[in-house]
């Protein structure tokens, strides 16, 4: 299945796979799972909850560590013991999904607000702040410096050149 992903989706399926199978051996082994092995299965199921629920405007660690049957402190110190911040984490997987959109050819067609909303900003200035924050462009600089670079890109109004034809 990893031919079908991208390398930061197969290397987070790894270490998820890895983590899972570390559990079920100690599970089996009726031993009682080692408290750090537990705390990363946690964080890797809480960022698949945030992968899988990016776009929902509501997602907030309050609801993340209610999904994940945790209390928000003890979640909180999953992510700070890696050195991040819940919120950062979403915002920041957030930010890397609109800049994929805003460069993927088949989301051309897409407004940047659609593309925002679909990407879980509330507003299309919020994200347009963030993004430029991150990126140091605005999102609409940063589609049109992605199309000047794609070696496919042509400009608009000016059909392909057919071979033989033109």
């Amino acid at each position: 299945m990893a031919d079908r992903l991208g390398p930061d989706a197969a290397t987070r399926m790894t270490s998820i796979g890895i983590d899972l199978i570390v559990a079920s051996l100690a599970e089996r082994l009726a031993q009682e799972v080692p408290r750090s092995t537990h705390g990363t299965v946690t964080l890797q199921r809480a960022k698949a909850y945030i992968e899988a629920n990016l776009s929902d405007q509501t997602l907030d660690p309050p609801q993340l560590a209610a999904a994940m049957g945790v209390s928000l402190r003890r979640l909180q110190e999953l992510f700070h013991e890696r050195g991040r911040h819940i919120s950062d984490y979403i915002w920041e997987r957030r930010l890397e999904v609109a800049a994929k959109r805003l460069i993927d050819p088949a989301c051309a067609h897409l407004s940047i607000g659609l593309l925002a909303y679909g990407s879980g900003f509330a507003s299309q200035a919020h994200f347009a702040r963030r993004f430029k924050e991150r990126h140091g462009l605005t999102p609409t600089e940063f589609r049109q410096a992605s199309r000047q670079t794609r070696p496919d890109a042509r400009p608009r109004g000016r059909p392909a050149r057919i071979q033989g034809l033109n």
